[in-house]
């Protein structure tokens, strides 16, 4: 890496006074892990400040072990797992055997030293060696090349990184808060759509007919007879309760609350799961389902039946143009079938007839997973039966009306999903940002200006070849008068 003439290329190592490992107390001891020390191990080396930690020790933890307690406001790096990561703890901590403390030595500002080692964090991972648990050996550590300039230039570098730093974080927060915006705002579209706030407009303009319920009725015998079911009711459907009406059915003129046990046939999968799967019919299951989305991403399914497979292990066609719902774990998630799929035992299927179309009934169905929520019984995993997956109120607005209310939720969700994408796009650039502004700080580009203004701050005693002498000087003083630092340090 090219650094710039007025700062020196030198090691890690020779910029650090000592460097103080850990040990873990005797797990077998209790009493050890009842104190009010707190005790670091790369369990706590996910986040940049450390205001606790998750394990404390006894004063008799740290005299009886290889711990080290460490003062507040040190650098400690993982060199066992966790590479890569440096943290601070604002208080005094001990600290196990997977990590180091780094005292730099007088004139190498700490904010420096903290903000070189992450720009090469990637690096550092690297040189890890290990099978299954990665660790990096301290002679490999003490030899990083590290860029020194000036006391002074390290201060300003510190500084600076410091504001970019903090605004790309504020940015990328930012960023990371669209996504879950968005989600509510989905949300609040089918909300709309489905109480009819979405077409106060259109209804004024076309001012639809009342559904025909006679119709369904009529239908649904007709469908019976041609089952077999002659004499036998469709669906146990109850009447829709007070409590029912309003909060999941809206009182809209032309609209029909009815529940979907009513309106459509339903299909209950086999329970049995095939054993081989060597056909073109997928073998759709809850993780196929996508949460902002009722179409589903075929190329991402593995599984498929073939039709002798179909036979032998009874499983049941679903035709494109239907609806299928999830009803075990993640409940009342939709889904409109383009091709024809096999559903497994934790999804539910509606078959539309010509008095709904499937996009309605999908975001019906995603619009009030309260609902289902609500209705799902629970040991372990949340589960709906088939009576409660049949038994959602829903308002049935004119066919002409549903066409309108899927392309107006159309219309939206492609807007949030343009949005989506360009925050995703946005997060990317701002994640590679941070390394970006890095990389520049050490290589001396973000003080260039202010070197050429301050000639006389990187020169003479002031330069960062003198700051080498003085902590050559340190390192050498500490080393005839003090063996070590604890009970684990390496100079």
């Amino acid at each position: 890496m090219t650094i710039p003439a007025s700062w020196k290329q030198t090691e890690l190592g020779e910029i650090l006074l000592s460097i103080v490992g850990g040990g873990t107390p005797s797990k077998s001891i209790q009493s050890y892990y009842e104190g009010n020390i707190p005790w670091m191990s790369v369990k706590d080396m996910n986040r940049n400040i450390l205001h606790d930690t998750v394990d404390h020790i006894s004063e008799e933890a740290v005299k009886n072990s290889s711990t080290n307690v460490i003062p507040s406001g040190t650098p400690i790096v993982a060199t066992r797992m966790s590479l890569g990561k440096i943290i601070v703890a604002n208080f005094d901590s001990a600290i196990n055997q997977d990590l180091k403390a780094l005292f730099p030595a007088s004139g190498v500002n700490r904010e420096y030293l903290i903000d070189w080692y992450r720009s090469i964090s990637r690096k550092i991972e690297e040189l890890g060696t290990g099978t299954t648990v990665k660790g990096i050996r301290l002679d490999v550590l003490k030899s990083l090349e590290f860029p020194l300039p000036p006391p002074e230039e390290q201060k300003v570098i510190a500084d600076k990184l410091d504001t970019l730093l903090t605004q790309v974080e504020t940015t990328k927060a930012r960023l990371e808060r669209i996504p879950e915006i968005l989600k509510n705002f989905r949300q609040s579209v089918l909300a709309a759509a489905v109480s009819g706030k979405l077409t106060v407009e259109w209804r004024e303009k076309f001012k639809p007919e009342m559904v025909d319920i006679a119709s369904i009725s009529k239908e649904q015998f007709s469908t019976g007879l041609t089952m077999g079911n002659f004499g036998k009711k469709m669906d146990k459907s109850p009447d829709i309760s007070g409590d029912e009406n309003g909060k999941f059915v809206s009182h809209i003129a032309g609209w029909l609350p009815i529940r979907i046990g009513a309106l459509c046939e339903c299909v209950v999968p086999n329970r049995d799961k095939p054993k081989s799967f060597s056909g073109g019919y997928h073998w759709l299951l809850t993780p196929n389902f996508d949460e902002q989305s009722i179409w589903i991403d075929y190329k991402e399914i593995e599984s498929g039946l073939s039709e002798e497979e179909v036979i032998t292990y009874r499983a049941k066609i679903i035709k494109p143009g239907n609806v299928i719902m999830t009803c075990v774990g993640r409940v009342g998630l939709s889904a409109v079938l383009e091709e024809s799929s096999v559903i497994n035992q934790q999804l539910h299927a509606f078959k539309v007839n010509s008095h709904i179309k499937a996009e309605y009934l999908a975001y019906c169905v995603r619009a009030n997973v309260e609902y289902y929520e609500s209705k799902a019984t629970s040991t372990t995993v949340k589960y709906l039966n088939k009576t409660a997956c049949n038994s959602l109120p829903i308002p049935l607005p004119t066919i002409e009306e549903q066409d309108e209310i899927i392309r107006r939720v159309e219309e939206l969700f492609a807007f949030a999903d343009s949005i989506e994408q360009k925050t995703n796009a946005s997060l990317q650039r701002v994640n590679k940002l941070t390394q970006s502004i890095l990389a520049k700080a050490f290589r001396g580009e973000l003080t260039a200006n202010w070197r050429a203004a301050n000639p006389e701050l990187i020169s003479g005693e002031n330069s960062a070849e003198a700051l080498l002498v003085i902590i050559k000087n340190e390192r050498a003083k500490l080393s005839q008068t003090k063996k070590g630092r604890g009970k684990s340090v390496e100079n």
